[in-house]
């Protein structure tokens, strides 16, 4: 899912680190001291199961979990994402820095808003119903960003649209995986670390 250096527009870029900013503030705003573990393992989740990744053109698949990161940290998603994302593209070239604004917006983006419209629902009713909502919420992330790196593409010119479809259709089964990966985690989380899911806390308001 990670954009690589050259293939963006100036505009695009420019776009996409000024948001990427915007994001980060509010996430850390919004991270209190004892939601900082859980970002660190989030974090380090997203790092570990995006390493493995098959290349699309000027994009990747891979799994993200960036559902997941939504669904307990709400906006503090944002920063907790963006420290993987950049220690990736320092370390192991994934992306690149020129694009780092932009791929934090695709993936951290819609981890805040997958928090921010199923959050609660994962914390209501019992592990089962919560699994449920987390699964969809998953889900949903994954489509959100692979919308949103076909979008980033598109605006980028005309001859990146065909590599735009082509990322689009290779992560429908991802969307899927993340789903069922998703929920579990919800399902796990909820029986053995309720608290995790303290309403507003979770930094989804």
């Amino acid at each position: 899912m990670h954009i690589v250096d050259g293939a963006l527009s100036n505009p695009v870029l420019i776009g996409g680190a000024a948001l990427a900013v915007g994001g980060i503030a509010m996430g850390l705003k919004k991270l209190p001291l004892e939601r900082i573990p859980a970002a660190g393992v989030l974090s380090a989740s997203f790092f570990v199961a995006s390493l493995i990744h098959v290349p699309i053109g000027p994009s990747s698949v891979h799994l993200i979990l960036n559902g997941l990161a939504g669904l307990v940290l709400g906006w503090a998603a944002f920063p907790a994402l963006f420290v993987g994302l950049l220690l990736q593209a320092v370390f192991f070239g994934f992306g690149g820095l020129t694009v780092l604004g932009v791929n934090a917006i695709n993936i951290a983006g819609p981890a805040v808003l997958a928090g921010l419209i199923f959050g609660r629902l994962v914390a209501r009713g019992s592990p089962m119903q919560g699994a449920v909502w987390g699964g969809i919420g998953g889900g949903f992330a994954i489509a959100v960003t692979t919308l949103a790196v076909a979008f980033s593409l598109a605006l980028s010119g005309d001859e990146f649209i065909p590599a735009a479809k082509l990322v689009f259709v290779a992560h429908i089964p991802v969307i899927f995986i993340e789903a069922l990966l998703s929920g579990a985690a919800i399902f796990l989380a909820r029986r053995v670390k309720p608290e995790l899911f303290a309403g507003s806390k979770g930094g989804w308001a």
